[in-house]
């Protein structure tokens, strides 16, 4: 047997296709934010394609044990709630700005820099799972 008792074993190639398809679903969600009157922010946590594949990651990632998948189902469930935690927070110093009155200009920097975090989080996930490898270790 070549395989060592720490490497991963190879995934389904149907859940590997899932793991495609939560992406897509969240990257989605990350046009509805740019291309409408939505936030990136808002539109990933509240909207219907990314609800549906953090449910769907919660799903699936028993299956993903194991192999290379499981960090991008661990990837995944992270982003969508630490997306809600700075969201909030981003809220938070947002409402702040705008009440001390420091302008709606510089009070949109924080929703603005979590929607680019967010972009980075799906677009760096997506191209790792299309080579077939793992995401690094507690990211």
């Amino acid at each position: 047997m070549n395989e060592s008792p720490d490497s991963p074993r190879a995934p389904d190639e149907g859940l590997v296709a899932w793991t495609h398809v939560i992406y897509g679903l969240h990257a989605l969600a990350v046009l509805i934010g740019v291309t409408s009157a939505a936030t990136v922010v808002g539109a990933f946590v509240f909207s219907l394609p990314s609800i549906v594949a953090v449910v769907l990651s919660y799903l699936k990632r028993g299956e993903a044990a194991g192999t290379f998948l499981e960090s991008h189902y661990r990837w995944l469930i992270r982003t969508f709630w630490f997306a809600v935690l700075w969201g909030a927070i981003a809220i938070v110093v947002t409402l702040a700005l705008v009440l001390t009155l420091v302008g709606i200009l510089v009070a949109w920097l924080p929703v603005l820099v979590v929607g680019v975090w967010l972009i980075y989080r799906i677009a760096r996930g997506w191209l790792t799972l299309k080579d077939g490898k793992a995401l690094a270790a507690g990211r």
